[in-house]
């Protein structure tokens, strides 16, 4: 577990890191480049999960070789489906990272959610929900592997 004591906010418990797929850590189905090594760290301190609708097909393959538990999800009522996992997991101890519309609800119910502007963009509910917008997913992983980036970020 990572915690992480932010002045203002308290302490952040950090269980469960939680991706989705497409847009965030994948482009047009295939793993952005960096995202694997850096799964590897954070895996050292968190447990991954991926969830997506897999919408190109190739999810399981894409994310053989990173220690995560794979969620794929029906293509209908994405956002309620995250937002449930999210709470099945304990939403006070899960981190989410997401960019779409289909985002929102676990962006807003994770204890922190990130919303991350890439290639494919980021909704606006999405952005509005999240605590925090970041330029990419590196960027946003490179949060929780050097904290005090995040410290600085959220203290009050």
């Amino acid at each position: 577990m990572l915690k992480i004591e932010i002045p203002g906010w308290g302490e952040l418990r950090c269980e469960h890191l939680v991706l989705d797929y497409n847009g965030t850590i994948a482009i047009d189905g295939k793993l952005l480049p960096g995202v694997q090594e850096r799964l590897q760290q954070l895996a050292e301190q968190v447990k991954i999960h991926v969830i997506t609708a897999d919408t190109f097909g190739n999810v399981a393959k894409e994310v053989a070789e990173i220690p995560c538990k794979l969620a794929i999800i029906a293509q209908q009522k994405q956002d309620e489906a995250k937002q449930k996992y999210c709470r099945e997991l304990g939403r006070e101890t899960v981190v989410a990272i997401g960019n779409g519309r289909n985002d929102q609800l676990l962006l807003k119910t994770a204890e922190l959610g990130i919303a991350i502007m890439q290639e494919e963009g980021a909704a606006g509910r999405a952005i509005f929900a999240a605590d925090l917008l970041i330029p990419d997913i590196l960027a946003a992983f490179d949060l929780l592997l050097k904290p005090q980036r995040l410290i600085a970020t959220l203290r009050n």
